[in-house]
């Protein structure tokens, strides 16, 4: 028997033939699960999905566990606004996100916050510009932030996703949320 325990909030979509997405969710866990209570659903996550039907399918009335794959998460050393924004991770750690994923800041200096935006660039070059630590460009515009990062404060970025649903036929809803597993 296999038992599961709710991570974050559940999402409730309302699903017709069209594909409609979840909001930004921050990935805390390693496995997805989807009930589809009216109509079965095609299923499909990433930084912008969209479902058909190659996607994943959760027959109508059953839960489906789907594996996100490993969390991804870092802790952030530096933040240099602009255009872009540059975060630097801790020395010797590396960087766990890819050009393309989505990820969203959480800093106790909340002005520099973001979610759900993408990855632009991945630095690991040792030694340029004095920065010996990895250093990522994310495609959000934090120019009007005027602080400055206090790296003593807590700021952590995690990988975020959407999830999107379509059914294969009528309306109906699902239930999204992730869960551990064991």
């Amino acid at each position: 028997m296999t038992a599961i325990r709710p991570v974050g909030i559940n999402s409730t979509l309302t699903t017709s033939t069209s594909s409609v997405q979840t909001s930004a969710i921050s990935q805390q866990s390693d496995n997805l699960r989807v009930v589809a209570e009216t109509a079965g659903v095609y299923v499909n996550y990433g930084a912008n999905p969209t479902s058909t039907n190659e996607n994943i399918y959760v027959p109508v009335g059953e839960g489906e566990d789907i594996s996100l794959g490993p969390v991804q998460s870092q802790r952030v050393v530096g933040i240099t606004t602009g255009a872009t924004t540059i975060i630097d991770f801790p020395e010797g750690t590396g960087c766990p996100f890819g050009v393309g994923d989505a990820v969203t800041l959480t800093a106790n200096q909340s002005n520099f916050n973001f979610t759900h935006q993408l990855v632009q660039s991945v630095d690991n070059t040792a030694g340029v510009g004095g920065y010996f630590n990895t250093r990522m460009t994310v495609d959000y515009n934090s120019s009007a932030v005027t602080d400055v990062f206090d790296a003593q404060q807590f700021a952590e970025i995690r990988k975020s996703i959407k999830v999107s649903v379509a059914t294969e036929s009528g309306t109906g809803k699902a239930y999204i949320q992730q869960v551990q597993v064991s």
